[in-house]
Parts: structure tokens; C-alpha cells; sequence
């Protein structure tokens, strides 16, 4: 059940389904993907003026689409997350990645390449 305040038939609804979906594919458990995709949608809705009330940094930030794909399964050193990093270097067979920091665990992966 999507945020109150979203109105039925817009696009929003179908968006905070996505986004709950997705995260629960990506293993986080049902609270955690209400939340995640309820916050998402709320900043959409505060971005567009139809909030009732708003954080300054949810108005004027990049908008959550464009961050997420910014982020998303690029090659990009800078752009990976810790965690898309530890995929990495466990894919590569990297030892003692569990203990490494994001830095280490970059300067690991980018060795092996």
C-alpha cells in the first residue's frame, strides 16, 4: 500500500510497488522494502510541490532515479558502492575482503583487473 497522500491512478503507486519489488529481490526483508520505496515516492512528491511539508535537500538534491542509476552496475571506480565492490572481489576470488575497508577493497579489485 503505497504512502498517504498518493492518489490513485498516477504513476506513483505503480513506482512504490517497483521499488518495494525490487528490494525485496535484492534480499531485504518486507519492513525494510516498505520503507525504502514509501521514502522514495514521499521525495518524489516533495521534488514535484505536492508534499505538504519537505526537507530543503529534497527539493534541491538529484532526484532518486538519477542517483540510483548512477550507481547501478557501472565500472565506474568512484560510482561503486562497498557492497558492489565486495561482490567483486569475491567474484575474483580476492582473500580477506570481509576485514577491508570500501578504499582497500577498491584498490584490491582494481590490482586484479
Amino acid at each position: 500500500m503505497p504512502p498517504r497522500g498518493v492518489k490513485k491512478g498516477t504513476k506513483l503507486p505503480r513506482e512504490y510497488e517497483h521499488i518495494k519489488d525490487s528490494e525485496r529481490e535484492q534480499g531485504r526483508s518486507e519492513t525494510r522494502a516498505k520503507e525504502i520505496a514509501a521514502r522514495t515516492v514521499n521525495e518524489e512528491r516533495a521534488r514535484k510541490g505536492q508534499a505538504s511539508s519537505s526537507s530543503r535537500l529534497s527539493r534541491t538534491d538529484m532526484s532518486s532515479s538519477r542517483r540510483g542509476g548512477l550507481r547501478s552496475d557501472t565500472n565506474r571506480a568512484k560510482r561503486r558502492t562497498k557492497e558492489q565492490l565486495y561482490n567483486e572481489a569475491r567474484s575474483l576470488g580476492i582473500e580477506g575482503r570481509s576485514g577491508m575497508s570500501k578504499a582497500q577493497l577498491q584498490r584490491a579489485v582494481d590490482r586484479r583487473k
